[in-house]
């Protein structure tokens, strides 16, 4: 039986020549492919020696370094589950999901350790080590004293791979289930249409807590034996100076937006280039049409979610359109339908159903809600409302799930809410995303204040600081004397959004 483990296929793919460059940093710190397979290895028997079995979650919250990929591919190749946290995340936020996943080792930042070992202290039999942005910290330093474990785990296709908690409209995050064979389909699928050849090389300035730089950027190169340009976040002037070295870039629309008001993005600096990716929010057509006229590049945009992996995408050859999202992966099936679970005619506007085996299997510890969002017929429920024409091209017109997505990142009003309405002096309120040059949406909360209270800005952010990660933090706050509402009373958030447009602009 063939190991269905990723990172078999990964080695599988790694270049005959293991002193190939796999990861270079701004630093100049270049990792091969050989050192990153070693040091996976070495990271792989630590997590035997502190515990961690064939199952058992790693809970991870570090800034980005080779050594951070090294640990991912290290539970990979161990059959441990790899739980990534945005690097946002409060200890409140923290606490959550540990006590949720139940991981037997959390990795965070030096910096952390402290307030995450007082938050997390109530909690048995959890080891806690550091990495930080350079690499260094117990986790390496333990590392280096341990036996590397040089196997690859033989695993089964259905087996976890990682757990990636996504928010949910109660405001309870959930934790997505995605298999080895869940991310392995989906980033062969991607590596056959967007056409990986050999020599290109990738400029990864995308974090990897996220679908986007873990699974759709990392999970492509190491499958083309690519080199990478592994930045710590995104630089402008950073990526122009690359960008005649590189021939595939993947960003959000935040990185477009930014590119194209950069003196030093012409058509001669992208001579090399023959792909920019853009997905995770949608991209403005004003944005394709200007990058256009200043690369002779069309950006290729493509549709996903936690959930999935990657479902659709404009194709390599032929016509991108922009404000669509192109046609089905290889493998993968999509369909428009009503409330009902109807398939709806082209053109017809419903919410957007998959299958295929990117699809998770469900949420963590949570048997009802994973059953909710399947269709009796084995189809999940997306929760984005779409349209396809006839010759199977998908546009996202719409989000079912009242979910804001500011810089790439998803927000979930709810939960922003639900902590709001906790703080003195407010009675109630609506969490709602306005267009913004720059994050494509940003969120905004109208207020209204008890009778008597007085209610500030100020007041509202600095009593939300603990409990949320920053990219949730409203970038603007309005006091109101009362929310719109409709016959039923319900709140009308279209009319806040209609109110509050011009905000950013």
């Amino acid at each position: 039986m063939t190991n269905a483990n990723l990172y078999a296929l990964f080695q599988k793919h790694f270049p005959s020549d293991l002193d190939a460059p796999a990861l270079v940093t701004p630093g100049g710190e270049t990792i091969s492919y050989g050192g990153l397979d070693a040091m996976s290895a070495q990271y792989a028997g630590l997590l035997k020696t502190v515990g961690v079995k064939i199952g058992d979650r790693v809970a991870v919250q570090v800034d980005k370094s080779p050594q951070a990929v090294a640990l991912y591919l290290a539970c990979l190749r161990a059959g441990a589950i790899y739980l990534p946290l945005n690097t946002a995340y409060t200890p409140a936020e923290i606490t959550y999901f540990v006590g949720d996943a139940e991981p037997t080792l959390l990795v965070c930042r030096p910096t952390s350790e402290q307030a995450l070992s007082e938050a997390l202290k109530h909690i048995r039999g959890l080891g806690i080590m550091t990495l930080d942005a350079n690499g260094t910290g117990t986790l390496s330093t333990t590392a280096q004293t341990t036996e590397p474990d040089t196997g690859v785990v033989e695993l089964k296709g259905n087996d976890l791979a990682a757990i990636l908690y996504t928010s949910g409209t109660t405001g309870r995050s959930k934790g997505a289930m995605l298999s080895h064979d869940n991310l392995a389909s989906n980033a062969l699928a991607l590596h056959q249409m967007w056409g990986w050849r050999d020599g290109d090389v990738l400029i990864h300035a995308l974090p990897i807590f996220h679908v986007h730089g873990l699974f759709v950027a990392l999970h492509c190169a190491l499958l083309n034996g690519s080199k990478m340009w592994f930045l710590p976040k995104f630089d402008a002037d950073l990526v122009i100076e690359l960008l005649p070295q590189s021939t595939v870039l993947m960003g959000v629309p935040t990185f477009y937006t930014r590119l194209v008001d950069h003196p030093g993005l012409t058509r001669e600096a992208c001579t090399s280039m023959r792909l920019f990716v853009s997905g995770s929010a949608p991209l403005l057509a004003e944005t394709f049409a200007t990058f256009e006229d200043k690369t002779a590049h069309r950006i290729l945009e493509r549709y996903g979610m936690t959930e999935t992996g990657m479902i659709t995408s404009n194709p390599l050859d032929g016509e991108r359109q922009p404000a669509t999202v192109g046609y089905p992966l290889p493998g993968v099936q999509v369909r428009v339908a009503d409330e009902d679970g109807k398939v709806l005619a082209a053109e017809e506007i419903g919410v957007l159903e998959v299958t295929g085996p990117n699809v998770f299997s469900g949420y963590w510890q949570m048997p009802e809600k994973t059953a909710s969002e399947f269709r009796k017929d084995g189809w999940f429920i997306t929760g984005d409302v779409a349209k396809m024409s006839a010759d199977g091209r998908v546009s996202i017109v719409g989000r079912a799930k009242d979910m804001i997505i500011s810089g790439g990142y998803n927000v979930y009003p709810k939960e922003i809410e639900t902590v709001i309405d906790e703080l003195n002096g407010v009675k109630e309120s609506a969490v709602i995303g306005l267009s913004h040059p720059d994050f494509g949406e940003a969120v905004a909360a109208v207020i209204v204040a008890e009778d008597g209270a007085a209610v500030s800005e100020n007041q509202v952010q600095n009593g939300i600081k603990e409990a949320l990660a920053r990219f949730k933090h409203p970038k603007r706050v309005f006091i109101v004397d009362e929310l719109p509402r409709n016959t039923m009373g319900k709140v009308q958030k279209n009319v806040l959004r209609e109110t509050y447009a011009d905000t950013f602009k």
